[in-house]
């Protein structure tokens, strides 16, 4: 289960494009809270603890606590902006969490043990489909991550979200089929080097 985190933020009183860039000229990132059927929230952050967390690749499901002005408020972030040429964090959104509420969340996929599968080992290729998988989660039970061991895959497997254990209460929002997360490819070396062998083949003319 995803740990709960914590961030700081402080209230801001203004909306409107000339108030965000003022907050982004003090170092921090404007941003909203909202849902849980209360208005919502505008607030900043400082740019250096922000920009950390999204760094980490798993800001998008994680739960955090944030500080607003000593208030502790559950959330999630739900949108993260960047300015389009600097690549520079511009605005960011959180939804507040209930705990028996349901939430959908893109997680990210991790692959363990390739070392023990004999296609890789044979020179086969891991095939990612899918980097992350979008689940229906409780909001006090998100993973952080889902784990797919490669022991004993071998080249032509694939990995489809059937064979995935998931977390209690945890389900794949895609429901109607069996969707490939990933596969053990054979090498394209080797399917080129086997389509020149037969090409030259082709050419040869049998010994009489």
């Amino acid at each position: 289960m995803a740990q709960t985190h914590a961030l700081t933020a402080v209230v801001r009183d203004r909306a409107g494009k000339g108030a965000a860039r003022a907050v982004r000229r003090q170092g921090r990132v404007p941003g909203v809270i909202y849902g849980a059927k209360q208005e919502p929230q505008l607030i900043s952050l400082a740019y250096k603890d922000l920009m950390k967390e999204v760094e980490t690749g798993r800001f998008l499901s994680t739960i955090y606590t944030l500080d607003v002005n000593g208030d502790k408020v559950q959330v999630l972030p739900r949108d993260v902006q960047f300015e389009p040429v600097r690549d520079f964090l511009i605005h960011v959104d959180f939804l507040r969490v209930a705990k028996d509420s349901h939430i959908t969340v893109a997680v990210p996929v991790v692959f363990a043990n390739e070392e023990r599968s004999p296609g890789i080992k044979r020179g086969g290729v891991l095939n990612i489909v899918r980097h992350e998988i979008e689940l229906d989660c409780p909001a006090d039970n998100i993973p952080e991550e889902i784990t797919i061991d490669l022991t004993g895959t071998d080249i032509g497997d694939s990995i489809h979200i059937s064979a995935v254990k998931l977390p209690e209460g945890v389900k794949p929002t895609i429901t109607d089929r069996d969707f490939t997360i990933a596969t053990i490819a054979t090498p394209a070396a080797g399917v080129e080097e086997a389509a020149e062998e037969g090409a030259e083949g082709e050419g040869e003319t049998p010994a009489a």
